[in-house]
C-alpha cells in the first residue's frame, strides 16, 4: 500500500510540474474527455490495487519505487500487479507514471533488467508485456549510461504501444500514456544523437528522424479517429504530438514537414478546446515557421498570441518567444522599447533598433558583426539582415526631409550612402535600392531616369511600415 501511495503522490507532483514546464504558457486546460464508463473502471482498478497493497502490507512488506532504505521484496510481481490493475482499471495517469522515464521508480535497481522478457511474460499478458519489458530494459540502459540503447528500447516500447492504440475503439483513456512515451522517445533520441555525433556517424540526426516516424505513426491513428464521439475521440491527442514533431523538425531543419501537420490542426473544428499550454507551444512554432517563410503578418499574429498567453512566471519561455517576435515586429515597423529588452535580457537587439530608426548603415553593420554569433545561434541573422532595407528607407526619409522637396537627385542619395560607410556602390546600385523600396510600397513615388531624380508623393511619401 505504501508503494501505491508513494507513486500516486509523486504522479500528482509530476503532472503539476509538467503542466507548468510544458507551458510555454502555463495556464488553463481543457476539460477531461474521459469516458464515464472508463472512470468507473478506473475506480474499480484503484480498489483492486489498494487490496493488493493492503494484503502486501499485512504480510509485513514496505513498497516503494526507488526510495532509499525501503526493502522491496518481489518487486517485479508487485510492479506488475500495479500496472496490470491500472491498465484494467483504465487509469491512464497511473499507467503513464509507471511507463515514464522521468518518474522516481527509474532509480530502483531491481527494475533495471537487461533481459526482462521472461520475468514480465510470467506476470503480464500480451501485448502489455512487450511494452513493460521494453521499459524495464530502457531503465537498465539508462542506469548503464547507454542513451543509444535506451532510445532503441523506447522506440520498441512506442511501436508496441501503437499496436495497442490501434486496437482500442471508441475510447481515449490511454492518451496520457501516449503523451509520456512519445515525449520520452524524443528526449532519448536527442541524447542518442549527441553520442552518435561524437563518433564517425554519417547522419547525425538519424535517431531523431526515426523518433519522428514513431510520433507520426501515433499521429495518424489519432487523426484517423474521426468517427468516435467528441468525448471518446483520440483526436484530442493530435496537438501534443504535433508540438513534439515541431520540436524534432525544427531541430533537424526540415520545416517543410510542418505544413501537413498545421493543416490537420487548423481543420480540426474543436481546436480552440485544446489546453492553453499546448496552444501556446503550437502557435510559437507556427509563428516561427511563418517568419522563416517571410509571412510577417501571420508570424506577428501567432507569436503575439503565444507571448501574451504565456504564463507570467515562465520568463524563460516568454524570452524565447520574444526572441523571434522582436525581429518580426521590427520588420513590420514596430520598434521594441528598451525597457522590454532589458527585462528579458535581449539588449543585443537594442543597437539594431537604434541603427534602423536612425538610418545609420554603419552602426547597423557594426552591430550585426558584433552580435553575429548570438543571432546565428538562434537562426536570426538572415532575418535581421533584411532590416537593412528598412535602414535604407530611414536614411532616404531623412535626406528627403532635409532637402524639403519632393524631387531628390539620385546623386544625393548616393552621397548619403557613402557618408554612412557604403563605399562599394555606384549610381546604378543606388537606383536599384530605391526601385526595390518603391516596389515594396515603402516609398510612394517613381524614378525619373531622364533627370536622374527620385520623385516622391507630396502626401505620405513614406507610409508607415505596418500598413505596407
Amino acid at each position: 500500500m505504501d508503494m501505491f501511495i508513494t507513486l500516486l503522490h509523486y504522479t500528482q507532483q509530476l503532472k503539476e510540474r509538467e503542466t507548468h514546464d510544458e507551458a510555454s504558457g502555463g495556464g488553463g486546460g481543457r476539460r477531461a474527455m474521459w469516458p464515464q464508463e472508463g472512470r468507473r473502471d478506473k475506480q474499480r482498478g484503484l480498489r483492486r490495487v489498494e487490496e493488493i497493497g493492503g494484503a502486501s502490507g499485512r504480510q509485513g512488506r514496505q513498497h516503494s519505487f526507488g526510495k532509499e532504505g525501503n526493502k522491496l521484496t518481489n518487486t517485479n510481481q508487485t510492479a506488475g500487479a500495479l500496472i496490470e490493475n491500472a491498465w484494467i482499471g483504465k487509469d491512464g495517469d497511473m499507467c503513464s507514471a509507471m511507463l515514464s522515464c522521468r518518474n522516481i521508480h527509474i532509480t530502483n535497481s531491481k527494475l533495471q533488467l537487461e533481459k526482462p522478457e521472461s520475468s514480465v511474460g510470467r506476470i503480464l499478458e500480451p501485448p502489455l508485456d512487450e511494452v513493460v519489458a521494453a521499459h524495464l530494459r530502457c531503465l537498465w540502459a539508462m542506469a548503464n549510461k547507454d542513451p543509444v540503447e535506451a532510445c532503441r528500447c523506447q522506440m520498441i516500447l512506442v511501436t508496441a504501444f501503437i499496436k495497442i492504440l490501434q486496437q482500442q475503439k471508441d475510447e481515449n483513456w490511454c492518451l496520457p500514456v501516449m503523451y509520456t512515451v512519445c515525449l520520452d522517445v524524443r528526449l532519448h533520441a536527442i541524447k542518442a544523437d549527441k553520442i552518435l555525433s561524437t563518433k564517425e556517424h554519417k547522419n547525425k540526426k538519424e535517431t531523431l528522424e526515426k523518433a519522428a516516424e514513431c510520433l507520426m505513426s501515433c499521429f495518424r491513428i489519432c487523426a484517423a479517429d474521426n468517427r468516435s464521439s467528441e468525448e471518446f475521440t483520440k483526436r484530442w491527442g493530435m496537438l501534443m504530438l504535433v508540438n513534439q514533431m515541431f520540436k524534432v523538425y525544427f531541430r533537424i531543419n526540415k520545416l517543410h514537414l510542418c505544413k501537413p501537420l498545421i493543416r490537420a490542426i487548423e481543420a480540426f473544428p474543436m481546436k480552440h478546446m485544446f489546453s492553453l499550454s499546448q496552444l501556446v507551444t503550437y502557435r510559437y512554432y507556427v509563428g516561427r515557421k511563418a517568419m522563416f517563410d517571410c509571412d510577417y503578418k501571420s508570424a506577428d499574429t501567432y507569436l503575439t498570441f503565444a507571448f501574451e498567453k504565456c504564463h507570467k512566471t515562465c520568463l524563460k519561455n516568454k524570452r524565447m518567444i520574444l526572441m523571434y517576435l522582436v525581429p518580426v515586429k521590427m520588420m513590420r515597423g514596430y520598434m521594441p522599447s528598451k525597457r522590454v529588452l532589458e527585462k528579458y535580457d535581449l539588449m543585443q537587439f537594442w543597437e539594431v533598433v537604434e541603427a534602423v530608426k536612425q538610418g545609420n548603415l554603419q552602426a547597423f553593420n557594426a552591430t550585426m558583426e558584433k552580435h553575429e554569433t548570438f543571432f546565428v545561434s538562434y537562426g536570426l541573422f538572415l532575418i535581421l539582415e533584411r532590416l537593412k532595407v528598412n535602414t535604407y528607407r530611414s536614411l532616404f526619409k531623412t535626406v528627403c526631409q532635409m532637402m524639403k522637396t519632393h524631387q531628390i537627385p539620385i546623386q544625393v542619395l548616393l552621397q548619403a550612402l557613402q557618408v554612412m560607410g557604403v563605399s562599394d556602390i555606384d549610381l546604378d546600385e543606388t537606383q536599384c535600392i530605391v526601385a526595390n523600396l518603391i516596389y515594396e510600397g515603402k516609398i510612394k513615388g517613381y524614378i525619373s531616369h531622364q533627370h536622374q531624380k527620385l520623385v516622391v508623393s507630396k502626401q505620405n511619401a513614406f507610409p508607415i511600415l505596418s500598413s505596407v
